[in-house]
């Protein structure tokens, strides 16, 4: 039974791929947490077991899949039938709800969760005797117009926000990108949206951060990293590539995270060349944030996370974004220049020529950058926590 004096909070993050959902999720969660309240998350993240999970706050962790093609998922360590797997997922995920009994559920993207494992839960959420609101949280950019719409079309998904869903928390700012108009949200759904704008990343020993690697006053500090690393591998290789080949001519270090998901052997070949070039070099890091925060330069790919924590720590930054399988990435690239905000190398564009030029420019003329993001405001957590206390309120 609940205890009446706490507020429950479920997060749902499907995580089939990468580091972006659950980095997302946690870093929502250690801001939502406050006397009173308790966070659990529903996971499917291999890798959730190496965070640091505070007090009011836990998960549950339901089997990983990964994402063959065309919706098609097989479960990543078990071998099952996917469905069975997905059948196993659905129904922890639906009980788990029904024990915990959230005041609020919270989902990650996914109107209708992988494969619409999560719609039997929405409905028995929806019941008047639980009590709770939903929320699906979506990042500032999904994909390119068309492609997104069809996608919604065809899953019915305007359909599933307008029926399941309480609000919808865009983690950006309509000025920078309308999801509304891009994606043709009709009145009644787009009345439930909430631009919150970005999410910050706190981050407090960025000067620690540097006396620990031991990067002198008169070195520019490069961080390189391609957050999960499973696509990345052209970025670091291009980028150790340039020192081999075309090293800029300002005094820098770099310290390189290729991400836990890059392969094996990809890994071991940058790891070798980065040694041999004095580069430091992790796979993983939980540190990421005080990395960045040390930095001079971030040479990082587009993913949501990253740009964030970029913004956060009020960095100067190129960013190589990623085309495919989608143009989220190269979207929020374009969005950020027009802003001056970061600058970005087209992932057709990359060599270590080009991407010599890029960097040589940022940090002989670092000042337009750090001044646009200086001024920039990541409002994303006061506006969550205004929401929450209005959903507290409602149920005192």
């Amino acid at each position: 039974m609940n205890d009446p004096s706490t507020f429950n909070i479920l997060m749902y993050s499907h995580d089939t791929y990468g580091l972006g959902h659950i980095r997302r999720t946690m870093a929502i969660a250690s801001q939502l947490r406050r006397p009173g309240v308790n966070i659990l998350i529903l996971t499917g993240s291999p890798i959730v077991g190496r965070f640091d999970f505070p007090e009011q706050i836990d998960f549950v962790r339901v089997p990983g899949m990964i994402k063959q093609a065309n919706d098609q998922y097989i479960p990543h360590t078990i071998k099952i039938h996917p469905d069975h797997a997905l059948h196993i997922r659905q129904s922890i995920i639906k009980a788990t709800a029904k024990a915990f009994r959230p005041h609020l559920f919270i989902v990650d993207k996914a109107p209708r969760g992988l494969n619409s494992e999560i719609l039997p839960t929405l409905k028995m959420l929806k019941k008047a005797d639980y009590r709770c609101n939903t929320v699906l949280g979506l990042r500032d950019i999904m994909d390119d117009a068309e492609s997104t719409i069809r996608d919604w079309k065809n899953k019915r998904i305007y359909s599933i926000l307008d029926k399941y869903y309480s609000e919808i928390w865009v983690y950006g700012e309509q000025k920078l990108y309308d999801p509304i108009t891009q994606y043709r949200i009709p009145g009644h759904v787009s009345e439930k949206i909430i631009f919150t704008g970005y999410i910050p990343r706190l981050a407090k020993h960025g000067v620690e951060m540097r006396k620990e690697q031991r990067v002198d006053c008169k070195e520019k500090l490069v961080v390189v990293t391609t957050g999960g690393g499973g696509d990345g591998y052209a970025v670091l290789d291009t980028y150790l590539r340039m020192l081999e080949t075309a090293r800029p001519e300002v005094a820098m270090r770099t310290i390189m995270v290729s991400g836990p998901f890059m392969p094996k052997s990809e890994r071991l070949d940058i790891a070798c060349r980065a040694k041999k070039l004095g580069v430091k070099f992790y796979y993983f890091s939980r540190q990421m944030e005080n990395l960045i925060a040390a930095a001079d330069l971030v040479v990082c790919m587009g993913g949501y996370n990253t740009v964030c924590e970029v913004l956060s720590q009020r960095k100067v930054s190129l960013i190589i974004p990623r085309e495919s399988p989608r143009l989220e990435q190269r979207i929020r690239a374009e969005v950020m220049r027009r802003h001056s905000l970061m600058d970005f190398l087209p992932w057709g564009d990359l060599s270590p020529e080009r991407m010599r030029d890029k960097i040589e420019q940022l940090l002989a003329n670092i000042e337009p950058c750090r001044s646009a993001v200086n001024e920039f405001r990541l409002t994303g957590l006061d506006v969550m926590r205004q929401r929450l206390a209005k959903f507290q309120s409602e149920i005192e």
